[in-house]
């Protein structure tokens, strides 16, 4: 009803104030469409090679024990992770991501290592666990490197620390899996 008073006051007001609301809603819904379309640059750096070096890749395969592999892949892991570090301080990204790189590549292969193991021995569902307490403590690290990463290195750091979730939550799993808790008790 409003309009229509405008209009029969004044016809010139009614004409710029709907061309106004108009570019007005124009605007915003240009501003809209920007945000959700999640600019990805192209200037991001491309994710590491998941590679352990050869005597990693040794000592692991050499150590049959399964709670001595765990702990030394979790050394492993914590040494990769401190040469990233130092590289971080240096503001020295390339050599840094060859690190994490690693790293990841560790994790994974003794995820892999775990779950090919006999999930019912009580053994390698201990050695779930380590692995699952070992992995929190480098979350916090990771994400003290992020803040004040790069944009071009920082996406890779997220994508990690959610892979070291997605790991965690892997091992964690298998303690709660129904082959865990066997049916009838043995005689």
């Amino acid at each position: 009803m409003a309009d229509h008073v405008v209009k029969i006051l004044h016809p010139k007001i009614a004409f710029y104030g709907s061309r106004s609301i108009c570019a007005l809603v124009f605007v915003i819904a240009m501003a809209g469409m920007a945000r959700s379309q999640g600019v990805v640059e192209d200037n991001l750096a491309p994710p590491p090679l998941r590679v352990m070096s050869a005597d990693e890749k040794t000592r692991l395969t050499a150590e049959g024990e399964v709670k001595r592999r765990t702990k030394l892949a979790l050394e492993l892991m914590d040494l990769r992770l401190k040469q990233a570090e130092k590289f971080d301080a240096a503001e020295d990204y390339d050599p840094m991501y060859v690190e994490l790189g690693a790293f990841h590549g560790i994790m994974d292969n003794m995820l892999e290592f775990l779950n090919k193991g006999d999930k019912e021995s009580g053994k390698v569902l201990n050695n779930f666990k380590r692995f699952e307490i070992g992995l929190r403590g480098f979350i916090p690290r990771l994400e003290m490197m992020r803040h004040d990463m790069p944009i071009r290195y920082e996406h890779y750091l997220r994508s990690l620390g959610k892979s070291i979730r997605a790991a965690r939550t892997k091992a964690v799993e298998n303690l709660f899996d129904d082959t865990v808790v066997p049916e009838k008790k043995p005689a």
